[in-house]
């Protein structure tokens, strides 16, 4: 039996804060582990933004249930029709994390049947009891950095496969990679990756992350290409005289595939290509012209690729902390 880091940090927070508050002498201190339970998420952010939620919708609950206790007395009328205004409240405010916990808060009120600004208080510091903990517990989440650039590597490591496939086809050589298996795996490494990133993103207080998910953007939008390119070639049955060159080209785009490389190079080379293309002789048969076609499309399309990657360093290339991280 594997007990996980979240596992661990809910059994410790929900001890400390009923310790807490009974330390503080408050009333069903219990409440406050509970509350630590429910407070510990997968994120820094996430676990503050519930905690804010929560201590709102609790300040929102005492105060109309206090208003039919008030009119109606403590009983199961009154706590039924709070709930009937509450729960609509809490969802139009985007607070309904929060229905639950303070619902639990104010049966307090209900078993107590008291007003008095003793249970109030006691109901306030209960929240902030267990909302506190979590967050303190929340605030030490692992790094991810290497994990995160070890998943970077291991996405370029399969794009880089898929354009050797690319330089076979065009050289009409066998292909000994399954093409169409290295896009599914590429397809759900970006997936795993972006969910990575952003959780990665969330457990930033201060430091700005967004290089990695904008990262990842990027090279889903190139997934995006990479499957025009992949349907366009193997569209195509003659090939011309200019297939070599691309071919050569498509290499020297495999090899110098990296997230570091800005790709001005690569683009001036396919720009080159696509200036010969105009200039060569026109196809004379229909098949010709399609091969053409296609073919042209293909290099379009491998420009738009590399225009994508020189646009994201150069977005980024003057953020001294995005570079540090590049450089690590």
């Amino acid at each position: 039996m594997k007990i996980g880091l979240r596992t661990v940090k809910t059994a410790v927070g929900a001890t400390l804060a009923i310790l807490i508050a009974e330390w503080l002498g408050l009333e069903y201190a219990v409440s406050a582990g509970l509350i630590t339970v429910l407070s510990i998420q997968n994120t820094k952010k996430g676990s503050i933004q519930l905690a804010v939620q929560r201590v709102y919708s609790t300040v929102i609950a005492l105060t109309i249930s206090a208003i039919f206790f008030l009119l109606l007395g403590f009983n199961a009328i009154a706590f039924g029709l709070y709930l009937l205004v509450f729960i609509p409240i809490a969802v139009r405010l985007k607070v309904t994390d929060g229905i639950v916990v303070s619902s639990v808060l104010v049966t307090h009120i209900l078993v107590e049947q008291s007003l008095s600004l003793f249970w109030f208080t006691n109901e306030m510091l209960l929240m902030a009891v267990g909302a506190g903990i979590g967050i303190l517990l929340n605030l030490y989440m692992p790094k991810m950095d290497i994990e995160m650039k070890q998943q970077r590597q291991k996405i370029e490591s399969i794009m880089r496969q898929i354009f050797f496939c690319f330089a076979q086809d065009l050289k009409r050589e066998p292909v000994y990679l399954d093409e169409k298996k290295l896009i599914k795996q590429l397809s759900a490494y970006l997936t795993e990756a972006n969910e990575q990133s952003r959780r990665h993103f969330d457990n930033q207080l201060f430091a700005d992350s967004r290089y990695y998910i904008k990262y990842i953007d990027m090279r889903t939008v190139q997934l995006r290409v990479i499957k025009q390119m992949s349907l366009s070639i193997q569209s195509v049955s003659i090939l011309t005289n200019h297939a070599t060159k691309m071919a050569e080209l498509v290499e020297k785009t495999a090899l110098s595939l990296s997230e570091q490389n800005p790709a001005e190079n690569l683009i001036e080379d396919v720009n080159q290509i696509l200036t010969d293309f105009r200039q060569s002789e026109l196809p004379k048969t229909r098949e010709e012209f399609e091969g053409r076609a296609l073919l042209f499309q293909f290099l379009n399309d491998l420009r738009y690729l590399l225009e994508l990657k020189r646009d994201f360093t150069q977005q980024f290339k003057e953020d001294k902390e995005l570079l540090k991280i590049n450089a690590n």
